[in-house]
C-alpha cells in the first residue's frame, strides 16, 4: 500500500529469501571464500557458523550458485533425523533409489555405490545440511563414516555444516573428536557493523526501484542499536519503520519512527540513560581483582601461583598451597562467572583504555571509539603469534562455553581473566579448554585498498614488498611488478595464518600484515612478532 508513496516497485525489507536482494557484505564475502576454499582443499568437512538472522543461508545459497557443473548436491534442512532417516533424506536428495525399510547397511551400501560412480564420471558430491546444531552425536558420527569413502588426493563426499554458535560447542566433544579433525575450514558469521547497515538498507531500496535515500544518518545509527546487525531484523524494523512514514506522510526516516518500530517489534523499551558506561565500571572490571591465580595443570601435583599486584615488578610471585581443593574451587568459581562474554569485552576494552557503551555490542563500542574487531579461528600459537589481548571463547569440562581475555604471556603461559580474576595458565590447560575462536580489537590504518595483486600500481606493490621484510626480518628489494617471488612470499605468509595460498593480497591478508606491522595498542609480552 505504500509502494507508490516511496516510489517503489516491490517490499524491499520482505524476510521472505529473495535472490534479487542478495546483499554480501565483506564478512559474507570472506565466509563464502573460507568455504569455497575449504572444499577446493578435497577435505570432507566445512563449518559455518553465526547467529540467528546473520545470513548463513544466504551465503550458503551463494556457494550452490557458485559450485562447478559438475556438482551434485544435496541439501538438508531439518537436521533433525536419526542415522536411518539421514542417509534415506540423503538418497532422496541424489536420487538414489532404495527399497521399502531399508536397513543402515543397504543404505550405506547405495550411497557408496553412487559416490564411487560420479567420481568415476569426474562428478563431485556436496552435502549441505543447514540448522546443523540440531543434529545428534551419532548422527554426525555416521557422516562421517560417509566420509571415509576417498581416493589418494580427495574425500567422495564433502559436507557442509551450517548452524547456530552451539554447533561449535557440539563438535567439541569427545566422541566427536575424529570429526572435528576433518574441518578443513571454518568460519563464524558476525553481524553487519553500522556501515554495512546503511549500504544493506540502500541496496534493498535500489533494488526495490528506489535510489534516493530514505533513511537519516541518526535512523541507521538506530537500526543498528537495536537489530545488533542482525539482517532479518533489521528488515523487520524496517518494515515498521516505513508503514509508520507512510501512515504520517514523513520522509525522510528518522531515529524515533526505528525507536517506535523497535518498541513494536521487539517490545524493546527505547533507551534513555546516559550512553556510556561509566570509565570507573570498566575500569574496575579489568583492574580489580579479588585474586589472581597460576594454574599449573589440572594433576594431583598442580601449584597455583598469585599475580603480583605490585606496580615495582611485572613478574609473578609463586606460592605453592597444600590445599589443592581450594584452588581447584578458585577456578571453578572463576569460570562459573564467566559465561557472559560481555564481560570478556569490557576487560579487553578497558586494557585499550575505552569503555563499553549500553545498548551497543562490544564491536559496535570499539568501532565508536576508533577500534576495529577482528575474529579468526586458530590455536595457541595463532594468538601468540598476533600478540594483542584477545577475547577467547572457552568450554569447560562439561562442554559449556565460558568466556576469558588472555592479558599477558611469558613463554609458554598466559595471563587469563575470568570476570574479576586473573590467572596464569599453562599451554595444555589452555590448548584443552579453547574452542578455537577468538577475537581481537585494534586500530585499522585510515585508508588501506581491498586487494594487492598482479594489477596493482608499483606504490602498493613497494608497500607489500617491503612489510613482508619487515615481518620476515629480511632486507626489501626494490620491485615494479607483481613478480613470482613476491608471489612466493605472499603464498608463504598466508600459508603460516591459515588463509588460502592464491598469492593475492586481499581483505584477510591484509589485515594480517597491518596487525603485525601496527605499533598501537597492547601487547601480550615483549615481541610483536613470534613464529
Amino acid at each position: 500500500m505504500y509502494k507508490a508513496f516511496f516510489g517503489l516497485k516491490d517490499n524491499p525489507f520482505s524476510i521472505a529469501p529473495n535472490p534479487h536482494y542478495l546483499f554480501l557484505s565483506d564478512r559474507h564475502r570472506e565466509a563464502l571464500a573460507h568455504l569455497t576454499y575449504g572444499l577446493g582443499e578435497t577435505g570432507g568437512f566445512v563449518l559455518l557458523t553465526g547467529e540467528v538472522g546473520t545470513g548463513k543461508t544466504t551465503v550458503s545459497r551463494c556457494l550452490l550458485n557458485q559450485l562447478p557443473e559438475n556438482t551434485d548436491t544435496a541439501f538438508i534442512l531439518n537436521p533433525a533425523l536419526t542415522e536411518l532417516e539421514l542417509l534415506a533424506t540423503l538418497c532422496d536428495e541424489l536420487k538414489i533409489s532404495y527399497g521399502e525399510s531399508p536397513t543402515l547397511k543397504q543404505l550405506t551400501d547405495r550411497i557408496s555405490a553412487f559416490l564411487l560412480e560420479n567420481h568415476s564420471k569426474g562428478r563431485n558430491t556436496v552435502l549441505i545440511i543447514d540448522e546443523a546444531q540440531h543434529l545428534k552425536a551419532e548422527v554426525l558420527e555416521q557422516l562421517r563414516l560417509l566420509t571415509n569413502l576417498e581416493t589418494d588426493t580427495k574425500k567422495l563426499l564433502q559436507v557442509i555444516l551450517i548452524g547456530q554458535p552451539e554447533l561449535q560447542q557440539l563438535l567439541k566433544r569427545q566422541e566427536l573428536r575424529q570429526l572435528a579433525q576433518r574441518i578443513t575450514a571454518r568460519y563464524h558469521l558476525l553481524p553487519l557493523t553500522i556501515e554495512e547497515v546503511a549500504l544493506y538498507v540502500q541496496h534493498r531500496l535500489q533494488v526495490a526501484g528506489r535510489h534516493e535515500p530514505l533513511f537519516h544518518k541518526s535512523a541507521v545509527k538506530a537500526l543498528h542499536k537495536h537489530s545488533g546487525g542482525i539482517p532479518r531484523l533489521i528488515n523487520l524494523l524496517c518494515e515498521r519503520a516505513l508503514m509508520a512514514s507512510y501512515g504520517q506522510s514523513k520522509v525522510p526516516i528518522d531515529n524515533k519512527m526505528i525507536n517506535m518500530a523497535s518498541l513494536e517489534v521487539l517490545e524493546e523499551e527505547p533507551e534513555k540513560r546516559n550512553n556510556w558506561l561509566p570509565a570507573t565500571l570498566a575500569a574496575g572490571l579489568v583492574l580489580t581483582f579479588s585474586g589472581a591465580f597460576y594454574l599449573f595443570s589440572q594433576s594431583a601435583t598442580e601449584h597455583v601461583s598469585t599475580a603480583n599486584n605490585s606496580q615495582s615488578s611485572n613478574q609473578p610471585t609463586v606460592v605453592t598451597t597444600p590445599k589443592l581443593d581450594s584452588s581447584q574451587r578458585v577456578l571453578k568459581s572463576a569460570i562459573a562467572q564467566s559465561r557472559d562474554i560481555d564481560t570478556a569485552y569490557a576487560s579487553i576494552l578497558g586494557l585499550w583504555g575505552k569503555t563499553p557503551y549500553i545498548g551497543l555490542t562490544a564491536c559496535q563500542s570499539a568501532q565508536q571509539q576508533g577500534l576495529s574487531c577482528y575474529q579468526q579461528q586458530g590455536n595457541w600459537n595463532s594468538i601468540v603469534r598476533l600478540n594483542f589481548p584477545a577475547v577467547v571463547y572457552l568450554v569447560d569440562e562439561q562442554q559449556q562455553a565460558f568466556y576469558g581475555t588472555v592479558v599477558a604471556r611469558q613463554g609458554e603461559q598466559i595471563l587469563l581473566q575470568l570476570n574479576e580474576q586473573q590467572l596464569w595458565v599453562k599451554r595444555d590447560w589452555f590448548t584443552r579448554h579453547f574452542s578455537g575462536t577468538f577475537e581481537i580489537l585494534w586500530q585499522a590504518p585510515k585508508s588501506q585498498v581491498n586487494e594487492i595483486g598482479k594489477s596493482a600500481n608499483q606504490a602498493q606493490l613497494q608497500w607489500l614488498e617491503n612489510s613482508l621484510a619487515i615481518i620476515n626480518e629480511s632486507s626489501p628489494r626494490l620491485v615494479s611488478e607483481f613478480d613470482s617471488h613476491l608471489e612466493q612470499k605472499v603464498k608463504e605468509f598466508q600459508r603460516q595464518h591459515g588463509l588460502r595460498a592464491d598469492g593475492i593480497a586481499g581483505a584477510q591478508t591484509l589485515v594480517q600484515l597491518n596487525l603485525y606491522l601496527s605499533d598501537i595498542g597492547p601487547r601480550l609480552g615483549q615481541s610483536k612478532r613470534l613464529y
